[in-house]
């Protein structure tokens, strides 16, 4: 048996700074073999950038993922010459650097890591449906993880079960709020609708509270800070047999 640690959506510098401090301890108690990390919003005002990539790796990340802010950063442009740094593979082929999926050596088995993002109030990719169906095609290991990042939880829900059997795990991300519906469905897939985010705790999905309750209030644009205050981590830990890919537990986290 092997574990995955799943760690969603880091917020900005107190993200990036929290989740060092807190990474390899994690891993130690956890017996964490392989760590993915969700880093689209790592950088200071979100997206990613080489600084922000470099802590999340010397963090312990051994996987990157991404989402609809990929390619917000100009200086996220050669990030994904970086074969562990993935975006979403529904982009539309040819235009988007990087790729969407990587295959981790681990010596006597493999791991794949797929980034996928939804397309309901999210932007008009590739149908995610039919992208993953090409993807498994050509995937030799049977141990594989989707980080789907997405807004609609009916839509995270859909790929889960879609999945169900056919993947090790499915983990929601974009949406920073940590769901409580855990789950190995077809008693195969691990799954989570949403891992939820490391960063700032006393926040709006990691910024300061009062714009963004003045966005709503008023409708009218304002400027977006990140959060300060005492930080938390958000994702889940997966128990999975690597020799089949089947996946016995999935645990919850969140550390304050």
């Amino acid at each position: 048996m092997k574990n995955l640690l799943f760690i969603g959506d880091v917020v900005g510098s107190a993200g990036c700074d929290f989740l060092m401090s807190k990474l390899s301890l994690i891993k130690r108690r956890y017996s964490v073999d392989i760590t993915v990390v969700n880093g689209e919003n790592s950088a200071q005002g979100n997206g990613i950038t080489p600084v922000s990539a470099d802590m999340l790796v010397r963090a312990g990340a051994d996987v990157i993922t991404t989402g609809n802010h990929a390619f917000r950063r100009k200086e996220a442009s050669d990030l994904f010459d970086t074969e562990y740094i993935i975006r979403p593979a529904n982009y539309p082929e040819g235009g988007a650097p990087g790729k969407g999926v990587f295959t981790l050596d681990m010596g006597a088995y493999s791991v794949a890591v797929i980034n996928l993002m939804g397309t309901a109030f999210m932007d008009q990719l590739d149908n995610p449906f039919t992208k993953i169906d090409a993807l498994l095609a050509d995937i030799e290991t049977p141990n594989i993880f989707v980080d789907f990042h997405a807004e609609a939880t009916s839509e995270k829900k859909a790929m889960g079960y879609y999945l169900a059997g056919r993947v090790s795990g499915v983990f929601g991300t974009h949406t920073h709020v940590q769901t409580a519906d855990e789950a190995v469905l077809s008693g195969h897939t691990a799954y989570i609708t949403d891992a939820g985010m490391t960063g700032p705790e006393h926040s709006c999905l990691g910024v300061e509270i009062q714009p963004a309750v003045d966005r709503f209030r008023f409708h009218t644009p304002v400027r977006f800070k990140e959060a300060s205050g005492d930080c938390f981590l958000c994702g889940v830990c997966v128990e999975f047999d690597e020799k089949c890919g089947k996946s016995h537990k999935i645990e919850r986290l969140i550390i304050r």
